[in-house]
Formats: structure tokens, C-alpha cells, sequence
């Protein structure tokens, strides 16, 4: 290693965790999507906070970037870099231990590098629950969950991933440490700097630990597959399932039927749950503390909404593995696409009422783009959160349809911003959307993020380029 910093990086987190071997920095250097591919200095991976603060300090006094990163997952390209000033990557996946947990408080403590599902089974070990819930959670951390502000298949019930905080810990952009870990439900001693660092993308401080809500574990749970006519109908059996079920709506999850047919034809061990297809599908999952199994009130949720019109066929899972196979139409769908060719991506929401709306007018907007697109608009419809994707016509030259990304994005969005929505929901800004969030943020609104981020980070250390 000749590099003088590297060297001196190394002395901080040991040479071996201090990858400059392009092999070995692979797997750190490009997205999922594999939209976006960078050549970093270094990967560091530091082991604890100490050592990402010295790490950081160090970098910021010689004008070095510093790209974070968690489990690599995200989709936007806020964790993957750029190149153009040579960033290191810090990887923070070797902070991953579970400081504290407690019961009677439903708190856990747990540094930025652990998995979501490492936090999820610590949860269960006390009989716990930390609902936050993603298809990735397997390799997701909860350090890359809170800079994006992470939502996931639970929010109807629980909330997203700010909600889900009562305190961080994080390093600033010059090394210093800011404890605002703690387990207080009220604390009202001035600007709520948690919140500003949850969903900041890793541009104003580092998150290297968080005290997090638990929940009491549910003791029974109903989960059902009903075939609906439209999103409307949809939204119908959700505002039923409300006002009528003895337990929590804690899942509510939209799929058209072309959905369905990708996840059968990509696995073929997935099997369509009823007997004939229909234009659109609801994924219910309803959660209860009391004992008292769920699945026959489920049964009569969907009895009573078939008779309103609301539902024209359904199944409730009657086993865990059950279940299982019904989640894994709507977690396989991402992988699913790939076979269909290319994909344009859009994670928007919009008011829950103006959903069906939204499909509708961003479909008809997708197809004046691309006529014989496919659209698989799918997700969360109990908050909201529509991914609106639109795959390529069969046969088309992958590359061709991938080239009309912007235009069909401004197609898309054009429909989301006249609805009063957002154009990302849950994935971030990253590199993806920023010069899209500098054409439709509010300017005033805008301004404020720059002076914050100029504040908290005037050398632009802190992964420069995304969001901003």
C-alpha cells in the first residue's frame, strides 16, 4: 500500500480492512440494477464508531470523498461511486452488534451494520416484533435503512423507518460524534436532529447506531389473496377490512395481473393461488396480540366484500407455508421483471384515495410514450406507494426502450406531481433523482437542504453528488 492516507487509514481500521485490490472492491463498486458503477480509492470497513470518526476526520482534512454504504441494496445510487473524485467507499457492515434490548421499554439498540432480519430475529429472541419489513432484509442494514428512510410492506400499520427511531447515533462529516441514541417517547429539547439525519442519504453525518421502537409480538395473523376488478375495488376492500376486522391491517399490498404471470413464468414453482385469472389482486395480512385465531374473520372480510362487488374470488392461507408462497408473488416480483427485458422504474406515491387515479392516468400517459409497454404497477396501496414499472414490449431492443428512460419519466411523474405526489417514496434521491428533485422540489424548500448541508459538510466530504 503506497498511498500515504491509505496508510494512514489502514493504522486506524488495520490493513485488512482496506480493500484496494479491484477484485476485492468489486462487489462494492456497483448497484443492483447495475446502473451505476464507480472506481473507489479504497473500500474501508471500519468496526466500530470510533474508528469511522477517525476515519472521517482524516478524509475531510484532505479533501477526500467518502461514499457510505450499508448492504449495497439500494436503487438510486446514492451507495455506489461515482469515480470522478476517486471517493473510498466506507462500508459499515462490520458495526453489526446488537448494544442492548429492552423489554419492558420496547427499545433495541443496535449499531448501523446490522442486518434488517439480524434485528428482526433479536426482536423475536424477546419476544418482540420490529415490523419494519423489505424484500431485501436478508442483506439490507439498518444503518442504509434509516439514510433512506426505508418503508417496506408494514407502514400501513407501523410506519416507515423514521417512525420506527427514537435516536441515532452519527458521525459528522469532520469526525465529531453526535449521541442522540435514547429510548425517550417525549424529548423536546429543541430541532429534532434525528429526524434530519434519518433519510439524508449519508450526506450530512453517518449513522453508526440507532435505538429503535419494538412492538409486542402478534399472537395470530390472517393472510389472504383476493381477486379484485380494479384499484378502486382495491381500495374498497381496504377501507372494509378497517373498519370491520378485530385486528390490525399491518400489510395491504396491490398486484395487477401481469404481475402474477412474471412470477409464474420466472419460477416455475410458483403457482397462481386461484382457480381463474383476474385484472387485479389485494395481498391482506391482518395481525392480532389476542390469542384468538384471525382466519375466519378474514373469511367473512371477504364474504361480506364479495357481496359489495368488492372482491370477485379469494383464498386465506391456511398454513405457514401457505402463507409463505402467497408473499413470495409479491417479494419475487422484483427478480421477476429481469426475464421481460428491460424495465423503467418509478417509486412514487400519492395521496391513498388518489391511487387508482394515479394507475390510471400513468398508464394511458406510459402508453402514449411507448404503445405496446408493458405496465406492471404494483406496491403498497395502503400508504400509497405505487412502483409503477413499465417493461419493455415483447421483442423490443432492450437498449431502444431503455434510451426513452427520462422521457417516460417525465410522462410519469407529470401525472404523480399533478396528484400532489412525490416522485420517490421509499428508495431515495441517490444519484438517480437528483437533478429530477431540483426540478420539482419547492425552490424554498430546496434552498434549506443546500444551507444544511453546507453547515453540516462545507467541504462536501459526505457523498457528494446525491441528492444535491
Amino acid at each position: 500500500m503506497t498511498d500515504p492516507i491509505l496508510e494512514r487509514i489502514a493504522a486506524i481500521v488495520g490493513a485488512a480492512n482496506v480493500l484496494v485490490d479491484p477484485i476485492d472492491r468489486a462487489g462494492y463498486e456497483a448497484d443492483p440494477r447495475d446502473l451505476y458503477h464507480g472506481r473507489a480509492r479504497a473500500v474501508v470497513r471500519p468496526a466500530a464508531t470510533r474508528e469511522v470518526s477517525q476515519v472521517l476526520a482524516l478524509c475531510d482534512a484532505a479533501r477526500i470523498a467518502v461514499t457510505p454504504q450499508g448492504g449495497n441494496t439500494g436503487l438510486v445510487g446514492g451507495q455506489s461511486p461515482a469515480g470522478d473524485r476517486r471517493e473510498i467507499v466506507l462500508s459499515l457492515r462490520r458495526l453489526d452488534r446488537v448494544r442492548a434490548i429492552d423489554p419492558e421499554g420496547m427499545t433495541m439498540t443496535v449499531e448501523a451494520g446490522v442486518t434488517l432480519a439480524a434485528a428482526q430475529s433479536a426482536a423475536e429472541a424477546a419476544d418482540r416484533l420490529f415490523p419494519l419489513a423489505l424484500a431485501s432484509e436478508g442483506s439490507c442494514t439498518i444503518g442504509g435503512n434509516l439514510a433512506t428512510n426505508a418503508g417496506g410492506v408494514n407502514v400501513i400499520a407501523y410506519g416507515n423507518a423514521r417512525e420506527l427511531t427514537l435516536g441515532v447515533e452519527a458521525v459528522l462529516a469532520d469526525g465529531r460524534v453526535t449521541n442522540l441514541l435514547s429510548g425517550l417517547r417525549k424529548d423536546n429539547t429543541g430541532y429534532d436532529l434525528r429526524n434530519l439525519l434519518i433519510g439524508s442519504e449519508g450526506t450530512l453525518g453517518i449513522v453508526t447506531a440507532a435505538t429503535l421502537k419494538l412492538f409486542p409480538r402478534p399472537r395470530a395473523r390472517a393472510t389472504a389473496f383476493a381477486a379484485v376488478s380494479s384499484p378502486a375495488a382495491a381500495l374498497g376492500l381496504l377501507d372494509l377490512a378497517r373498519a370491520t376486522l378485530p385486528a390490525t391491517v399491518s400489510s395491504f399490498e396491490l398486484l395487477p395481473r401481469i404481475a402474477v404471470e412474471f412470477v409464474t413464468s420466472a419460477f416455475p414453482s410458483e403457482r397462481d393461488p386461484l382457480g381463474a385469472p383476474a385484472p387485479w389482486y389485494a395481498l391482506v395480512e391482518a395481525v392480532s396480540q389476542a390469542e384468538a385465531p384471525l382466519d375466519d374473520a378474514m373469511a367473512t372480510l371477504l364474504a361480506d366484500a364479495a357481496g359489495r362487488g368488492l372482491v370477485l374470488d379469494a383464498t386465506v392461507a391456511a398454513s405457514e407455508a401457505r402463507r409463505a408462497a402467497l408473499w413470495r408473488l409479491r417479494e419475487f416480483l422484483p427478480e421477476a421483471q429481469k426475464p421481460q427485458g428491460g424495465s423503467i422504474k418509478h417509486d412514487v406515491s400519492v395521496p391513498v384515495s388518489k391511487t387508482p387515479e394515479l394507475i390510471e392516468r400513468a398508464s394511458a400517459a406510459a402508453l402514449r410514450v411507448v404503445p405496446d409497454a408493458r405496465v406492471c404497477a404494483f406496491g403498497h396501496l395502503g400508504d400509497g406507494n405505487v412502483h409503477f414499472n413499465v417493461s419493455q414490449p415483447v421483442g423490443a431492443d432492450k437498449a431502444a426502450f431503455l434510451a426513452r428512460w427520462d422521457e417516460m419519466n417525465e410522462a410519469v411523474h407529470a401525472v404523480v406531481l399533478g396528484l400532489g405526489g412525490s416522485i420517490s417514496a421509499e428508495h431515495g434521491i441517490g444519484r438517480l433523482k437528483r437533478d429530477l428533485l431540483a426540478s420539482t422540489k419547492d425552490p424554498t424548500a430546496l434552498a434549506m437542504m443546500r444551507a444544511i448541508k453546507r453547515t453540516l459538510d462545507p467541504n462536501d466530504t459526505l457523498n457528494p453528488g446525491r441528492v444535491l
